[in-house]
């Protein structure tokens, strides 16, 4: 079989290394991955750095809201006691091109800055918008890359309706679907596949996993890509 599937690796590689850390992306990258999936906020001193949860309580030893913080202020916070929050700069500076980056926006506002960096990594790191994807299940921050630069390959996040999201997608030219993996069919993904790439998340186990191979999906994000 020709079809190649990408293993992307959720949060960097979760399952191994603590989640969107510096540590977990690098460990992401050891074990081959073809693509990396992070989240991103937006912080008060205007930095996005890569996060995933709106408050700080489960993952550091801070509190609140993490767009609240400076990014001074963040960097002092320890995650999981021992690693530190940060920045897309920083990540996208590791990863080099090595692999696919999936950037999901989950702050408000961070649009307009992941805009720039993309802009910035092209421009003066060789990058190119193929090295790309950005993703979320907000429509609106979704329509907002697409305003501001409409060569970025948008990926629209869903897990309920699905209807909803394909069309969506088409009104932002999106390239890819991604999809709980629960809600999937082999009928559904072929059906999504005659205009669309599909990622599945987050696909941990074994038995869900060769189902998932077997549909013959484009990517497949999960916290163990070593699995894939």
């Amino acid at each position: 079989m020709n079809h190649k599937i990408l293993k992307i690796g959720h949060r960097g590689a979760k399952g191994h290394v603590t989640e969107n850390t510096l540590e977990s992306i690098q460990k992401a990258l050891d074990l081959g991955v073809d693509g990396i999936e992070i989240d991103v906020h937006l912080c008060a001193s205007g930095e996005l750095v890569v996060f995933h949860d709106f408050t700080l309580n489960r993952m550091t030893d801070g509190d609140g809201e993490i767009a609240k913080y400076t990014l001074k202020e963040l960097k002092k916070l320890k995650v999981k006691d021992r690693y530190q929050i940060p920045t897309l700069s920083q990540v996208l500076l590791l990863i080099d091109k090595k692999c696919v980056i999936n950037i999901e926006l989950k702050g408000i506002n961070t649009a307009k800055e992941t805009c720039r960096l993309i802009d910035f990594f092209i421009e003066k790191k060789g990058w190119n918008y193929q090295n790309f994807i950005v993703s979320s299940f907000q429509s609106g921050l979704l329509e907002s890359v697409y305003k501001i630069n409409n060569k970025i390959p948008l990926g629209v996040l869903t897990d309920t309706n699905l209807e909803k999201a394909v069309s969506f997608a088409k009104n932002i030219n999106a390239v890819s679907i991604h999809v709980d993996y629960t809600m999937l069919t082999q009928e559904l993904v072929e059906k999504l596949q005659e205009n669309y790439k599909v990622f599945v998340y987050t696909v941990n186990n074994l038995k869900p996993l060769e189902r998932i191979k077997s549909y013959q999906v484009d990517g497949i994000i999960s916290d163990y890509p070593d699995r894939i």
